[in-house]
This record gives structure tokens, C-alpha cells and sequence, in this order.
């Protein structure tokens, strides 16, 4: 018996006639409505006919983002018809499934439906369907979005669409459905009050998984003051699985209060059990699937630690991990939202309200920020291998795309042009991730269905951290276990052995060969099969993987000591360059070679190391040296670029450097920065980039260190010098070595400094000179001498000092070297090298 009183108080029936006639007219929409307004539950029943017995009937298929939402939704609305699961309204989520003949209502994932559309684009026989809470922005969510319009635009006109969310936006996506019209639901009455609540002393930023403890102690004491200052039931909001267990061991001595965990971990009893209700007070400690789509009876207080996990990908390190993040002002809405369903209540918040202002208005869309190989073989499978041409929010970044290409054409996914290939087809109709995936149907055909669906169900959904790092011990304790997660895994592992016994043919072109019977070989191949650039080899204290990533083991870790082993699950921690190994199983270096074979490779490999060529022949695994021999008869080409190498690291004074030849660099040098072209730059960097011009052939015939010390750099310098425009006669004539004096003394110019060379002479040798010396038009700065040959003074203007200077300078010298001549006039003196005494003979 349909519940009409249930239904009736719910306030998005205002807003049905205005959304069924966006549909009919238009045959999509937007439905903007608060939580609690009812739009995940009386709408698709409105929708497929069911409260009203003069309505078509039609089929609806709703899309949640997650499975408990997804049961949740299915029950409530069943019992708002009076029914059981199954009957008018169904639900189907991976590994579970109750729908019957005459289900006119049925709940999905988004992934579950995306796997309906790859094998029915037409999607025959539904006529709604409804993507639920698409402000989350998930990619199974937005690429469902995207293939659903393609079928409406291309092969069903008539499909209706629907978007529905409580905080979205609501433009973005009317535009991504062809200007679809918005309808707006009002709003459920009962106002939440806002508590500022942020700890009394500032904590750590999230980084990485970290959350500052002090940060989990403080929200735990928030608990505490909403169950002594409000009514109701609390719901707390926590990033994650291990903050839940946290901050629920620091609220024991409640007294009559129940502390409950709801997480998508958590067994199916307690998630009935907290969507259901109960007869004591209740502090429901929960991630943020209890944002949406799910109400929590007798909840008036929310506790939000302002916290989400978004999920992130390390291209570099070949790593995929979930990320701590201040959670956005949407998401903050949302769950603020959970505290006046059903009554006024409060949400307290752990954060100042002025850096509530400063949060990111939405969530970043996974799209931007996720590993998106399975998205990309979605894609292909779909027919637009790089996505261009699909209805997408946000387009995917061309270097996660480019990534996630090579990671298929790796498995053998996708052809070289893009398209999915006949095994990337059943990869994507597997419900898994194409690495999994691939693991899956290459290790059945070697160890059988059943011990590589075990495995790869451990590795499609992370295990508990109790459960180790050792990929057999995690294995043997869920056979044995008896908590949620091993009843889970055996679901998954009949799942998975049904489309593995569909699905499973020859290996893939260098799939894996047959492996010993025992558990160690069979979790190691399907390891090293699921993640081929993580087969580790140890070296040192630490294991180099094949992406050259090294990862560390625990010190209690039973896999320590092992030769290899294949990484399943890594993460980095903070501050920390290597990664920390979660999951592995122990291998040996056939299955590593096998399974990644596609990162083998054997070649010379010529680099300067340790001041000199090293020439090896080196048989690697990705970054992992299998075997190393040295090489006599290296290519002459890899030499060539060693010795270059080795210029660059080590600098040309590798070659041999007379004192001619610096002068002729410092020369050219000047010239270049007084007059520039024809006349070369001759820096570091400038010679490297000409040094096809400069130091052939010397350079092509030189295989050692010792060979480049006898390459002489000077005649090789000469041949940048502008022979063909005849300038480089001139070089004498702009850039003398030396220059004649007043007294007849050639003296060598110092041009170490190219902006103004240097003249040393001594001061008698310059009288009569009535003006500085100058080269390629620059003064000299000349540095007039004593007898004795010290510095006396330094003019770049001859004429001033002898007017100026000299006065001082010849008192100072006269004391000092009475037999030298200092006449008074030294403009108009007689030049000379020699004492008074020597001149007078």
C-alpha cells in the first residue's frame, strides 16, 4: 500500500508538474532540490508512473554514485509503495543484484550503468534515466552523462534525461544537455543553525592520507559538546576509514549513546542499522557517503570536520592515491543539509568562518585529477578514443590522457591509432580497472579462474591495513575472516570467476607462461600482471621498481629480504621521495621478465661517469639492470655524445687549453661583446651548441678523457673565426695580443674582462702619451705601474690623470725611486724604460 502521508510531505512534489513538462517538452532537465526534498526518491517514482494509476508507465533507471546509496534509495522508495526490494523498484549494484519481471524502478551505479551502455548503447526498454547527485562530479557520473547524450543525440531522441542534485552547477550542466530547462524544488523549512567550532590552537594542513591527530581529538570534543548542548542524534563527518576508528576509540563513556560507523567498508548490518534508526541516542561517525542520496533518521546535529578525500594520480612514480583535501563549500552544504531534514537543527563546523569563504566552491571534478586509463578505454570502447567529441563538464588533461593511452596500448587495450581492440572491449565488460582487468584474464589462463579471481578481488578493492602488506597473508585472511570485508571479497571473487570463465582465451602477445601451482607464484604473477612497472628488485635497503621508483618495506614486513617482489598498493608519505610499500607478493625474476616483459630491453648504454665514458651492455626491466657487460666496440655516435656529456658536466677545460688559447678566447669574447657578429660568442654554452662547427673532426675521433686532453682548443677555436667574410684578418688589428707603448715596449693586453681589457705598464713608458690606448674603439683601462712593477694608479683616461692624478702618484714615487726621472710635465716628457742615471749616459 503506497504510503501517500509519507510522500505527500515531501516538498518536491511542488516542483513535479514543472519537471514533467521540461521533460516532455524538452526531454531533458536539471533538477535543483535540497536534501530531503525527496527528488531521489518520489521523483523516479512520479517519473515511472507508480503513484498515479492514470500515469504511462516507463521504465527508470536511477544512478548513484555509490553502492549503499544506491540499496538505500531502492528500499526507501519500495517502502514508500508498500513492496519489497524487487518488485516495482529494484536496485542493481556490482556483485548484487534484485530486480524482477515487473520492476519498473531501478537503482544502478554509475558504473554499473556506463557497463550496460558499452554492451546496449541504445539502452532498450528504459525510457528515464536519472544521474543523482552529479555535483559530486565523479567520473563514472560524468562519462555516463556523456555517452547518454550522444545515444539521445544520435540513436534515441526520445530517451529522457535527468540531472538531479541538491548543489550544482546547475548552468554547466542545462548547457551540457542541450540548454535543458532548470527546475527548481523548494527547499525543506526547517533552518540550520551554524556553530563555529575550529580548534583552539592551529593543526597541520592535511597532507597526503595525514590528518593532524590534534585535528581528531578537537572533533571528537565537538561530539561530545553537541550531545550536551543540542537534542537528536549526531552525524559526524570524517575523511576516512581510519579517522573514523579514531576519533570513535576517543568517545567511549558515552554513557547510553551509540556510536555507529558507516563508510563504504562498513558491514551491510550497520548501514541498515544506521539508515534505519534506532531506540538510543546515536553519534553516527560517517565519510561523505552519508552526504547525499541517504537520510539518517533522528539526526539534528551535523559535526563537519571540513575534510574530503579526492583522488590523485603521480604520473612520474607510476603511483594512484587518495588524497586528504579541505572539503568545498558545496560539500559543506550538503552536509549541513543532513541536520534539518526532518527537523530545525545545527551543524557545528571545525573551521573559522572566514576560511569558510576561502574554500573551493565544488569539488574538483575526479576527471581533472584522477587516473583516467579506465575512462580512457571507456572511451574507445565507445568509439572516440580521445574523448574529443564526447559531452564532457570538464575536458581530461592531455598529459593523464597521453598516460593513460600507453598504459592500454601496454595490455594490449587499444591498436596504435586509438581504438579499442578486441581485448580492450572485454577489459571494459569486466566491472574493473583495465590493469586489474588484464590481470585477471591473462593469470586465469595460466593458474585457472579460480585462484586468479582470489587475487585480483584483493586487489580490485583495497584490503584492510590489519590484513599487512603480504598479498598471500591478505589472501588466506579473508578465506578465513569473517568480517565485511572478506564477505564482500567472496561475492567478488564469484563475480569475477563468472566473467573470467566468459571471458578468458589465449593470453595476450607476451601474456605470462604457466606458473607453479603454489599461492606465492599465483599472487606474485597476478601482481606483476596488474602493475608490470612495479615488479621490484631489491637493491640496498630499499627495491627499485621497474618505473625507477624505489619503495621502502616496513621493518615487520614478512616479505623483507625477498630478491623481487610485484608492489599491488603504494603510496608516498610525506616529505619522503621514495614510496611505501601497502601490498606485494614475493616473485622471482621469470615472473617478473614475464609479466613485464613489454619493459625489457637490451642495449649499449655510453654516458660519462666519474669524470670519464663508461660503455656497457645492459639488459634492464624498465629502470631495474638485469645483467651488465662492459663494451669494447661502443657506436661511435653514443661515444661522441658521452664526450659531450662530459663537456657540459665537467666544462672545456676537459681539452687542452695553452695560454695562447685562452688569450685567443678572451679575445674573440671581446670582440663579441663590443662589435658582435661576424665575431663568435665563445661562452660555455655557446661553443656547445657549435661544436659540430668548432671541434670536428677531433671530437668524432676521440673515445676517452685522455683523448679529449690532447684535442688542442685553440686551432679548434680558430675555425669559428669569420673566414668567409675575410674579417677574421682583422683579428690582429681589432684585438692586438700586444700594443707598442710611447716607449717603445710591446705590452700584452689583458682581456679577461671583455668589457673594458687591461693595459699594465709602467708609468714611464707613458709619457708624452697624451691620451688612454684603445682597441676596436674601447680604452684601455691601463694600470700604470712603478718601477718595481706594483700598481700606482688605474685611469682609463690618460689625459685627466696627468692633469689630475699624477701630482700625488709622483710625490709617493719620487721618495721611493729617486734615480727614475718624474718630471713635472709628463704629458711632454720623453718616454722611457730606464733610471736617471742610465738615461744620462
Amino acid at each position: 500500500m503506497i504510503r501517500y502521508d509519507a510522500l505527500d510531505a515531501l516538498p518536491v512534489r511542488g516542483a513535479l508538474p514543472a519537471l514533467g513538462d521540461a521533460l516532455e517538452g524538452h526531454g531533458t532537465a536539471v533538477l535543483v532540490a535540497l536534501p530531503g526534498t525527496g527528488k531521489t526518491t518520489l521523483v523516479p517514482l512520479a517519473l515511472a508512473g507508480l503513484l498515479d494509476a492514470g500515469a504511462p508507465a516507463r521504465r527508470v533507471v536511477v544512478a548513484e554514485p555509490r553502492r549503499i546509496a544506491a540499496r538505500a534509495a531502492a528500499r526507501r522508495m519500495a517502502w514508500l509503495l508498500g513492496e519489497q526490494v524487487g518488485a516495482s523498484v529494484g536496485f542493481t549494484v556490482r556483485g548484487e543484484r534484485a530486480v524482477g519481471r515487473h520492476t519498473r524502478v531501478e537503482v544502478v551505479t554509475t558504473g554499473v550503468l556506463l557497463q550496460r551502455l558499452q554492451r546496449d548503447q541504445e539502452l532498450a526498454g528504459v525510457d528515464v534515466v536519472v544521474l543523482d547527485e552529479c555535483h559530486e562530479r565523479h567520473l563514472d557520473a560524468d562519462t555516463a552523462a556523456a555517452f547518454l547524450w550522444d545515444v539521445r543525440q544520435t540513436l534515441r531522441p526520445e530517451l529522457r534525461l535527468l540531472a538531479a542534485s541538491a548543489t550544482t552547477d546547475a548552468q554547466g550542466w542545462a548547457g551540457l544537455l542541450g540548454d535543458a530547462p532548470v527546475v527548481e524544488a523548494a527547499g525543506v523549512a526547517h533552518p540550520v543553525e551554524v556553530v563555529w567550532a575550529p580548534p583552539a590552537r592551529p593543526v597541520r594542513p592535511p597532507h597526503g592520507m595525514r590528518v593532524d591527530p590534534a585535528l581528531l581529538t578537537h572533533v571528537a570534543s565537538v561530539v561530545r559538546r553537541a550531545l550536551s548542548e543540542r537534542d537528536g542524534d549526531v552525524l559526524c563527518f570524517l575523511p576516512g576509514v581510519g579517522e573514523i576508528a579514531r576519533v570513535a576509540g576517543q568517545l567511549g563513556g558515552l554513557g547510553d549513546v551509540e556510536v555507529l560507523q558507516v563508510h563504504g567498508r562498513a558491514p551491510a548490518a550497520v548501514q541498515d542499522a544506521v539508515l534505519t534508526g534506532g531506540e538510543r541516542r546515536r553519534v553516527v561517525l560517517a565519510t561523505s557517503v552519508a552526504e547525499s542520496s541517504l537520510t539518517v533518521p533522528g539526526v539534528r546535529v551535523v559535526v563537519d570536520a571540513g575534510l574530503a578525500r579526492e583522488p590523485r594520480v603521480d604520473h612520474a612514480r607510476g603511483l594512484s592515491a587518495l588524497a586528504t583535501v579541505r572539503a568545498s563549500q558545496a560539500a559543506g552544504r550538503q552536509r549541513a543539509g543532513r541536520a534539518g531534514r526532518e527537523a530545525p537543527g545545527a551543524v557545528y563546523r571545525c573551521w573559522t568562518e572566514a576560511e569558510d569563504a576561502r574554500l573551493p566552491r565544488f569539488p574538483a571534478p575526479e576527471i581533472k585529477v584522477a587516473d583516467l586509463t579506465a575512462f580512457a578505454l571507456q572511451a574507445a570502447c565507445w568509439g572516440d578514443h580521445d574523448a574529443s567529441g564526447l559531452a564532457l563538464l570538464d575536458p581530461p588533461p592531455v598529459g593523464a590522457m597521453t598516460a593513460a593511452r600507453a598504459a592500454l596500448a601496454a595490455v594490449d587495450a587499444v591498436d596504435p591509432s586509438g581504438k579499442a581492440t578486441r581485448r580492450g572491449v572485454r577489459l571494459a565488460r569486466l566491472g574493473l580497472h583495465p590493469r586489474v582487468g588484464r590481470a585477471l584474464l591473462d593469470a586465469a589462463a595460466s593458474v585457472g579462474d579460480e585462484r586468479a579471481a582470489e587475487v585480483v578481488a584483493l586487489l580490485s578493492e583495497e584490503a584492510p591495513r590489519e590484513y599487512g602488506d603480504d598479498l598471500v597473508g591478505a589472501l588466506r585472511t579473508a578465506r578465513r575472516g569473517g568480517d565485511a570485508y572478506a564477505g564482500r571479497w567472496r561475492a567478488e571473487v564469484r563475480r569475477l570467476r563468472a566473467v573470467a570463465t566468459e571471458s578468458t582465451d589465449a593470453p595476450a602477445p607476451g601474456g605470462p607462461r604457466p606458473v607453479a601451482a603454489g599461492e606465492d607464484g599465483v599472487a606474485g604473477l597476478v601482481a606483476a600482471l596488474a602493475f608490470p612497472e612495479r615488479v621490484a628488485k631489491k637493491d640496498g635497503g630499499s627495491y627499485l621498481m621497474a618505473s625507477g621508483t624505489r619503495a621502502e618495506l616496513s621493518e615487520a614486513s614478512p616479505l623483507r629480504g625477498a630478491p623481487w617482489i610485484a608492489v599491488a598498493v603504494a603510496d608516498r608519505p610525506v616529505g619522503k621521495g621514495h614510496a611505501r610499500v601497502q601490498l606485494a607478493a614475493v616473485i622471482d625474476e621469470d615472473t617478473a621478465r614475464s609479466a613485464a616483459a613489454s619493459l625489457h630491453s637490451e642495449r649499449q648504454e655510453v654516458h660519462w661517469a666519474d669524470g670519464d665514458v663508461v660503455a656497457r651492455r645492459v639488459e634492464r626491466l624498465g629502470a631495474i639492470e638485469l645483467a651488465v657487460r662492459p663494451l669494447r666496440n661502443a657506436d661511435p655516435a653514443l661515444v661522441r655524445e658521452a664526450l659531450l656529456e662530459g663537456l657540459r658536466e665537467d666544462g672545456l677545460r676537459l681539452l687542452r687549453w695553452t695560454p695562447d688559447a685562452d688569450v685567443l678566447r678572451q679575445r674573440l669574447a671581446f670582440l663579441h661583446h663590443h662589435l658582435g657578429d661576424p665575431w663568435p660568442e665563445v661562452t660555455d654554452e655557446a661553443l656547445h651548441a657549435r661544436v659540430d662547427e668548432w671541434l670536428e673532426p677531433e671530437l668524432s675521433r676521440a673515445r676517452r678523457r685522455a683523448d679529449l686532453a690532447r684535442l688542442d682548443a685553440g686551432a679548434a677555436l680558430r675555425r669559428l673565426l669569420p673566414w668567409a667574410s675575410g674579417e677574421a684578418g682583422r683579428l690582429d688589428e681589432l684585438a692586438p695580443e700586444r700594443i707598442a707603448v710611447p716607449s717603445g715596449s710591446r705590452i700584452r693586453i689583458d682581456y679577461g674582462d671583455p668589457e673594458q681589457p687591461v693595459l699594465a705598464v709602467k708609468l714611464q713608458e707613458m709619457f708624452g702619451l697624451q691620451s688612454s690606448p684603445e682597441v676596436a674603439g674601447v680604452p684601455l683601462l691601463v694600470h700604470l705601474l712603478s718601477p718595481a712593477g706594483r700598481p700606482a694608479a688605474v685611469t682609463a683616461d690618460l689625459a685627466s690623470f696627468w692633469k689630475d692624478g699624477y701630482k700625488g702618484v709622483r710625490a709617493e714615487l719620487r721618495g721611493r725611486y729617486p734615480k727614475h726621472p718624474w718630471p713635472e710635465d709628463p704629458a711632454g716628457a720623453e718616454p722611457t724604460r730606464y733610471t736617471n742615471a742610465r738615461l744620462r749616459r
